[in-house]
């Protein structure tokens, strides 16, 4: 139990870390407003509840980019190419999960959009 507590404690001091990337606040804005229009547009519990896995899983990737880059701020202050590439590729495993969320949101607004267009038939 002890060991809980303490893991939990790490995580809501990451997260307090995390909230100081301003890459974190767009991407809890973008969830916000994706929430928001899966629920006025009517999506089903299940594109829902994959909303929420695709925000967590981004969340995660960008603390672990913040980490990647943490790290190499700390070992490498002036310019070395490790230290380029390492950012590069955190960078990259954010940007691919941002283009995957990307994907699924337009896949669930579409199929939304062209039932209510249908309906309106």
């Amino acid at each position: 139990m002890p060991h809980l507590f303490a893991a939990a404690g790490y995580s809501v001091a990451g997260a307090r870390r995390l909230w100081q990337e301003t890459a974190l606040s767009q991407i809890v804005a973008a969830f916000l407003v994706c929430l928001m229009l899966f629920a006025l547009l009517g999506a089903n519990g299940l594109e829902i509840a994959f909303l929420f896995i695709f925000f967590f899983c981004l969340v995660a990737v960008e603390a672990l980019n913040t980490a990647i880059e943490s790290i190499v701020d700390h070992l490498a202050p002036d310019w070395q190419v490790f230290a380029r590439d390492a950012k590069d590729l955190g960078s990259l495993a954010t940007m691919c999960l941002l283009a995957a969320n990307a994907v699924f949101i337009v896949a669930v607004l579409a199929r939304v959009l062209a039932l209510i267009m249908k309906d309106n038939l």
